[in-house]
């Protein structure tokens, strides 16, 4: 025959594109000789076109058997299809196999899992055989998916193919299933090796590697004694790498040191790979000095080196030392990539300083870099520590347009972002957008992060009843998602913040019946402020006492629970406790302790301990501890020294403590110091509700009426609106809410009926109506009617009509306590079996027996 080649299929004809399809072929075209091919030839073959020309005149010469050779080509040329098209007109044999191996190995190398098991299957439907080069990448793509089915399919595939004791495929299969979470077929089959005797230190690696990577470290550091100690199995890097990230906790901290002395020893320390894993050992347990010794010795670094240190520093909050390698890097020319930029970011966001957080973002885009999911998020916590809602929202437009919602992306990624999203959004005030990307998300997909970062953004913006309602759903949802320490540190603060004790009591109880993690002392910490501001301050006092251990914040909740239940002789206790226990006091533990003595009367001790500050402790009063002592000074009557101890104040005086000097002097009607007081603060432009509320009372109580009227003619006509007074209690149908005159709830009648009987009783003991507290210029009898429609009192009678006989009634105010009412609950707890515990916007007041655990100090 002329043209033997032609005796090939068309198909493999096709090949010799584009030359197939031309109506002139070169076959019969006068082209200068073309030199003979050889094996040499195709394996210098650098381009998909040469290797098409390469091809034609293998098929115009009838050279087949350089076809193998060709196939090798169209590999090297990343011409998978040219390679398969060849591949499926070629007889079967276990040479060839390596071709297909090649392709399955690049399919590996390139992270395409799903092609290598389609060139997988291609091969076995075409009648070829894997061999034990084969199923290695195989169960490795396996593994990458994960997909534990085709796994075991191919596991099968390998028994029945002979290839169970090929200790190479074997420790491939343990890997597979490791990766895919089947833990149990893994240790089986590793197993099974030892048992045969065929295990290696291969699989020994791939069997710790398994439980290390699932987070099981206790078998993992098991395994690898079994493998060091009774196996006599000299570990190599490989083992070092995979068990050092298991040490990194601190219960297997000896465990760590001695791998480290192992890898020393060995010299496996020289490995860049083994120092890598022993810097970021050390960097994850927090002990950077150790890391950094591992680091200056190390003879060769690379990227993952640094950044395990910029890493490791920017984790336990020492960002100079983070920031001064990152910026060595950028003088050393070390190529940076994503994880350095992002633990930069990452760092000026744990400091609160979002703008440089911002600034590094920008420079990292600029050099190409493309950030990652940990960027974004990082990115979105710097949004969030400045209230950059809008640079927030233009992270939010980039995020949708290259992470979100992609086709194959992670979802574990996408709820990452989403999380920042909330988080980044309930931050910066826009709780609306954070409530409605919160509800976008099926409640079956929320994670308690997406519960947590909603609860707090609730929680830390004030709206305290959506954050306890919020906290509730999440336990009706009927997924498996649990609150963790930092919800219920969130609900915890809510329920703070509201004085709800009997909520606050029940979170507790579910935190000591599921085992949260009392070494947090942040949970602690929350438990003792929640029970101090409900009202409970010797719950708190137990929760302090049953502490392990306690830092500054912890005395510090209780300090201020003291201080507002006017417990001052109990502050002054743990102030010392403060000092016995070596913690130094700083300007916020002296704030406390001054409130304390001033809501207690102990004047002397308040002025003993302002002055002690500098002189004993080191700490400079700042102008609210001034505030605190004018406070101190007015409520004792002492105006005059109050005056004179602003006038005498370092700095400018600032609203609050003009403030706390015009409560004194309505405290004690003195009218010309309040007006001065109030002038100050209208010169500040501090010009709330409050302080022309409180120059009206000094006015009103002066009996000044015409004053009285121009305040409220000037407020009403700058838009200053008097706060309205409100009372919340916790009745058998829940919380019950009062304002003044208040008469839309369903037993208004009762209500009233109980307290006109209430008053009338107290009179009978010595109550007299302080109608100077009604502040109207009205007569005395509808000044008495006024007074009785205070809100505190509706919700006092609410609460007895409600309460069980003897149980403590709780009544939350937003304003401070009326002084008639003061005067009224003193009387009535005389008559009533219930203790009364008032909380307002200063301080709890115990009523009970008569007496107020103020002592008139409030």
């Amino acid at each position: 025959m002329l043209f033997p080649w032609l005796q090939l299929k068309p198909k493999l004809l096709l090949l010799v594109y584009p030359f197939a399809n031309t109506k002139s072929s070169l076959l019969f075209s006068t082209t200068p000789t073309i030199p003979p091919i050889t094996s040499t030839t195709l394996k210098e073959c650098k381009t998909l076109i040469k290797a098409k020309l390469l091809h034609q005149q293998i098929l115009v010469q009838g050279l087949l058997d350089l076809i193998n050779n060709l196939i090798g080509s169209y590999i090297a040329c990343n011409c998978t299809v040219g390679a398969i098209l060849l591949l499926e007109h070629l007889q079967p044999s276990p040479r060839s196999v390596f071709w297909w191996n090649q392709l399955i190995r690049r399919a590996v190398h390139h992270g395409n899992s799903n092609e290598v098991l389609g060139l997988y299957l291609q091969m076995k439907r075409l009648g070829w055989t894997p061999d034990h080069y084969t199923y290695p990448f195989v169960f490795k793509a396996c593994g990458e998916l994960p997909s534990f089915e085709r796994g075991a399919s191919i596991h099968a595939a390998v028994c029945r193919n002979g290839f169970e004791l090929n200790v190479f495929v074997c420790n491939a299969a343990v890997a597979m299933y490791g990766r895919c979470g089947a833990i149990g077929d893994a240790q089986k089959m590793f197993d099974q090796l030892c048992q045969r005797g065929i295990e290696d230190i291969v699989s020994w690696n791939s069997i710790v590697s398994t439980y290390a990577q699932t987070g099981d470290l206790e078998n993992a550091l098991k395994m690898f004694g079994l493998m060091t100690n009774e196996h006599r199995h000299s570990p190599d890097a490989v083992s070092l790498v995979n068990i050092l990230p298991g040490c990194a906790s601190v219960a297997a901290s000896l465990k760590g040191k001695q791998v480290h002395g192992f890898a020393i020893r060995s010299g496996l320390i020289d490995d860049v790979f083994v120092g890598n894993a022993v810097i970021d050992m050390y960097a994850k347990r927090g002990r950077m000095h150790e890391a950094n010794a591992v680091f200056e010795r190390m003879k060769d670094k690379d990227v993952v080196t640094w950044n395990a240190m910029v890493t490791g520093y920017s984790q336990i909050g020492q960002f100079d030392d983070a920031l001064s390698l990152f910026e060595k890097m950028q003088e050393e020319n070390i190529e940076l990539d994503v994880v350095t930029w992002s633990a930069v970011i990452a760092g000026y966001s744990q400091r609160g300083c979002g703008f440089e957080a911002l600034n590094v973002f920008r420079q990292m885009c600029s050099c190409g870099v493309r950030p990652n999911v940990v960027t974004l998020v990082s990115l979105l916590s710097g949004c969030a520590s400045i209230g950059a809602l809008l640079h927030g929202k233009e992270t939010h437009c980039y995020a949708i347009k290259s992470i979100l919602n992609l086709v194959g992306h992670d979802g574990g990624d996408d709820m990452m972002v989403i999380n920042g999203l909330i988080d980044m959004y309930a931050k910066c005030k826009s709780v609306k957008v954070a409530r409605i990307m919160f509800d976008s998300i099926s409640p079956i997909e929320r994670d308690v992060v997406t519960w947590t970062a909603m609860i707090g953004g609730y929680a830390q913006h004030g709206d305290a009843n959506n954050a306890l309602q919020l906290f509730s759903e999440m336990f009706k949802t009927g997924n498996s998602v649990k609150p963790n320490d930092f919800t219920l540190s969130c609900a915890l603060m809510s329920c703070a913040r509201l004085a709800a004790l009997r909520f606050g009591r029940q979170i507790h109880a579910y935190g000591l019946r599921n085992g949260y993690n009392s070494k947090e002392l942040f949970v602690a910490n929350c438990l003792i402020d929640m029970y101090s501001k409900s009202g409970d301050v010797d719950a708190a006092r137990i929760v302090l006492d049953n502490l392990q251990e306690r830092n500054a914040v912890s005395w510090t909740s209780l300090l201020t629970g003291y201080g507002m239940h006017g417990r001052g002789e109990d502050a002054l206790w743990v102030f010392d406790e403060m000092g016995k226990a070596g913690l130094v006091p700083d300007g916020i533990t002296f704030l406390v302790l001054l409130y304390a003595c001033s809501h207690s009367g102990m004047v002397d001790h308040g002025m003993n301990y302002f002055h002690r500050m500098i002189t004993d402790f080191g700490v400079a009063p700042g102008a609210e501890h001034y505030a605190c002592m004018v406070d101190l000074l007015g409520r004792a009557g002492r105006l005059d020294e109050a005056l004179n101890l602003i006038n005498n104040m370092p700095m400018e005086p600032t609203p609050i403590v003009w403030a706390a000097l015009l409560s004194a002097c309505r405290m004690h009607s003195n009218v010309e110091m309040g007006e001065f007081a109030a002038n100050q603060l209208s010169e500040l432009q501090s010009e709330n509700d409050g302080t022309y509320t409180l120059l009206s009372n000094i006015y009103a109580n002066a009996r000044r009426w015409k004053d009285v009227a121009r305040i409220r003619y000037f407020m009403k006509h700058t838009g200053i609106r008097k706060r309205p007074g409100c009372s919340w209690v916790q009745g058998r149908e829940g919380t019950a809410t009062f304002f003044a005159g208040d008469r839309s709830h369903s037993q208004s009648e009762k209500i009233y009926e109980i307290l006109s009987d209430l008053i009338q009783r107290i009179k009978a003991i010595g109550y007299v109506p302080q109608t100077s507290y009604a502040l109207h210029d009205v007569d005395d009898e509808e000044k008495d009617d006024l007074l009785l429609e205070h809100s505190e009192k509706l919700a006092l009678a609410y609460a007895i009509l409600t309460s069980p006989s003897g149980a403590p009634i709780r009544i939350t105010k937003n304003l401070r306590i009326c002084g008639d009412c003061h005067t009224a609950f003193t009387y009535i707890s005389k008559i009533i079996e219930h203790e009364i515990i008032l909380r307002d916007s200063s301080r709890f007041h115990h009523f009970k027996n008569g007496s107020c655990s103020c002592k008139g100090y409030w």
